[in-house]
């Protein structure tokens, strides 16, 4: 997985409540064997016509949020059923980290399996947030997961909590298996121990 460090970028306020997984990625985008195409998948309802051509009035059509890196999204975002194609699409379509006051619980584990940061604000500093980057001209924020601060284009600051664990791995680009592995040793040690002590088991 890419790295997540310092990330700048627009974000786009899509601040719906109860946002679920088919409006994230709907069914019909389900159907392949592996990840290709699911960028065109994301939001569709949304993002285009029945002509097929793109939504002028959504969001993420709109300038500057057309090249969205973070999506300020609203509460319980990522309800409904388990799709994990749901982040896979968010991550095809550029989006590094989700900012909301409360994510389904399938919905963030899977953004951190997928190296997407969701963080998790207050309620008064995430209408601060979402108050300054509706607004075209300072939807620039940065994002410095080291010291877990969001930094607004007025310069002000918003710090975040994030669970340690969850940190390293999106530190160091790990998703489950690469965190398993970073105590490949302990493990065969542990193997070749514990068949020591239990021979009968080879």
């Amino acid at each position: 997985m890419q790295p997540f460090d310092i990330v700048s970028g627009s974000a786009a306020p899509f601040l719906a409540s109860n946002i679920d997984t088919d409006v994230i990625m709907p069914k019909q985008f389900l159907k392949g064997i592996d990840r290709q195409g699911l960028d065109r998948g994301v939001f569709f309802d949304s993002r285009f016509l029945a002509s097929g051509a793109p939504n002028p009035d959504f969001v993420l059509n709109r300038a500057p949020w057309d090249a969205a890196t973070f999506l300020v999204t609203g509460p319980n975002f990522g309800c409904g059923s388990s799709r994990e194609h749901a982040v896979w699409g968010l991550k095809q379509v550029g989006i590094r980290a989700l900012i909301g006051t409360t994510f389904a619980g399938i919905f963030y584990d899977n953004c951190q399996r997928n190296g997407v940061l969701a963080i998790q604000l207050g309620e008064a500093e995430f209408k601060r947030l979402a108050a300054v980057i509706s607004v075209a001209a300072t939807a620039q924020i940065s994002i410095d997961l080291p010291q877990q601060s969001i930094a607004l284009a007025d310069g002000s600051q918003i710090a975040f909590d994030i669970d340690q664990l969850r940190k390293q791995s999106l530190l160091l680009g790990l998703d489950a298996i690469g965190t398993t592995l970073q105590r490949a040793e302990q493990i065969r040690a542990f193997e070749a121990r514990h068949l020591a002590e239990n021979p009968w088991l080879s």
